[in-house]
């Protein structure tokens, strides 16, 4: 009977099980539950913004909270949604790929989710305290963020934006130890599946990142209430040392939001093309090259704010060269497909958006390294719909095809094919709706985080609200797939996914296709 007892203790059931839980995957489901409602409230915030925009003139909100909408949204998506899922699939998956028992850091672990619920919450409530919330943009450039933000939704944003950086470097700390010491015997380094070793790449990103981010924002506060001029040029300081240091950590990034996506769609080609990944060491050193690369090309977002010529060019220079690496990928997964046995089932056609919606947001972000061409760039639509194709086109999509990809194997049951492929086809037809006119908005000089413009922008604003709808509306389709899937349907077979496995466990290796049908035994 005590020791009936003892074992109930140790598995506590109901809400305890989630609040007290070390085991990776209900970690994991735990960070994918999270971005998912992320999703959907920086969703409808997107929506909001849209509508606003149908047409000129102020119709349903007035302009600071129009401004309050651009900031909470991108700070939602980005810290609420991109990187929590990521972390939710490596929870769930690193483990599983290295043949590991559970994360290096199990305690760790529920401390890096717990940390995300409190720091959401201050965001939301900042939209509602006296004197109005954040309006300074996601970037919160002073001074639109110190004497431009007078009330204390800045402060709760300064605070959440501090948790959520407490959660992303344990859970970088834990992905780190894990990987390196847990690994199965015989794998080595070059014999991991690219989705791990994109992320152990991705972890020290956030390393090196995360705390320059927790500087700036430390900065803002004392600027705000300590009487610290940091970037307050009547006391000696200075509004562009703000933007060096926020770019610093804000151009690594996007590679943080976007190498664990390079990761997954290395996992899901070779799996529909029947083949092994092309190119697998070339991936790696690709991979570890934009990582690199991404701490030396911050100030190619400032190109406006009066750098020395030599500065402008150094940073030109040095973000073309990450075309380079980019290319070398994007190479890989087509030679991958090249001659493939291709199916197109869900998870695959979600990989081959995002390769081709990637591709695309990186040839206008060849357009906006350039710095004469960016001076007429800078600041309009045109960078929206570039970042948007490679966020939402390279990472968001990479998200949707890796819960396509790997439900079956956590649930023991097939998502639904039809519903899966109509959630694809509306989400790529209603995300290029909505971002391809305003590439020709941008050009034509509309500049962004204005709720008003002139009447010659009507029409394409029109499209990009209409695309935004269906965008939105397209996403309950994944959530009735998801929660059909969990709930039942079909038993998962190993039909398509059958080389999956095996082919995470050997992917340097010659030998045929049909001998990735059954993983190697760890010894």
């Amino acid at each position: 009977m005590a020791s009936a007892t003892a074992h109930h203790d140790d598995h506590p059931s109901g809400i305890m099980r989630w609040l007290t839980t070390t085991n990776h995957k209900d970690i994991g489901t735990l960070y994918l539950w999270f971005a998912l409602i992320m999703f959907f409230v920086g969703g409808a915030m997107s929506l909001i913004i849209r509508t606003e925009l149908w047409q000129p003139g102020l119709q349903f909100v007035n302009p600071d909270f129009f401004n309050q909408m651009t900031t909470v949204h991108a700070l939602v998506m980005v810290f609420g949604v991109v990187m929590p899922a990521f972390t939710g699939f490596a929870n769930w998956q690193i483990p599983l790929m290295i043949g590991a028992p559970d994360m290096a850091l199990p305690r760790l672990n529920n401390w890096s989710f717990w940390l995300l619920p409190p720091a959401a919450t201050l965001l939301m409530i900042s939209l509602f305290v006296p004197g109005g919330g954040p309006a300074a943009g996601w970037t919160l450039y002073a001074p639109l963020s110190t004497s431009g933000s007078p009330g204390m939704g800045m402060d709760f944003t300064i605070l959440s934006v501090h948790l959520l950086g407490m959660s992303s470097i344990l859970g970088s700390i834990n992905i780190i130890a894990t990987i390196l010491n847990m690994r199965a015997p015989g794998m080595n380094l070059l014999k991991m599946p690219m989705f791990v070793w994109s992320w152990l790449i991705t972890a020290f990103l956030l390393l090196a990142a995360i705390p320059v981010l927790a500087g700036a924002v430390t900065m803002l506060l004392t600027d705000r209430h300590f009487g610290t001029t940091f970037f307050n040029a009547a006391g000696g300081g200075d509004p562009v040392l703000f933007q060096h240091i926020f770019w610093f950590f804000g151009h690594p990034e996007v590679y943080i939001l976007i190498l664990p996506a390079f990761g997954v769609v290395s996992q899901i080609i070779p799996t529909f093309a029947r083949k092994p990944l092309f190119g697998y060491v070339s991936m790696v050193y690709a991979t570890a090259t934009i990582a690199f690369l991404s701490f030396i090309v911050w100030a190619h977002h400032m190109y406006t704010v009066g750098m020395p010529l030599a500065g402008n060019m150094f940073f030109m220079f040095a973000t073309m060269l990450i075309a380079i690496p980019t290319g070398v990928k994007v190479f890989n997964w087509v030679a991958t497909m090249w001659r493939g046995s291709m199916t197109f089932e869900t998870p695959m056609l979600f990989a081959v958006g995002t390769v081709f919606t990637f591709t695309m947001g990186g040839l206008t972000g060849i357009m906006l390294s350039l710095a004469p061409v960016d001076t007429q760039y800078h600041d309009t639509y045109f960078v929206v719909a570039h970042f948007h194709y490679t966020i939402f086109g390279g990472s968001v999509l990479a998200l949707m095809g890796a819960a396509y990809y790997w439900m079956p194997k956590w649930t023991g049951h097939m998502y639904n094919e039809t519903l899966g492929k109509w959630h694809f086809w509306l989400t790529v037809i209603g995300f290029n709706l909505t971002f391809f006119p305003q590439h020709f908005l941008g050009l034509a000089g509309m500049q962004r985080r204005v709720p008003d413009y002139g009447l010659q922008f009507v029409e394409f604003n029109q499209w990009s609200t209409v695309g935004a709808f269906l965008l939105g509306i397209s996403q309950i389709l994944l959530l009735v797939v998801v929660i059909k899937c969990i709930k039942g349907g079909k038993k998962a077979t190993t039909q398509v996914w059958e080389g999956a496995e095996g082919l995470e466990w050997t992917v340097p290796s010659p030998a045929p296709y049909h001998t990735f049908a059954t993983p190697p035994k760890i010894r």
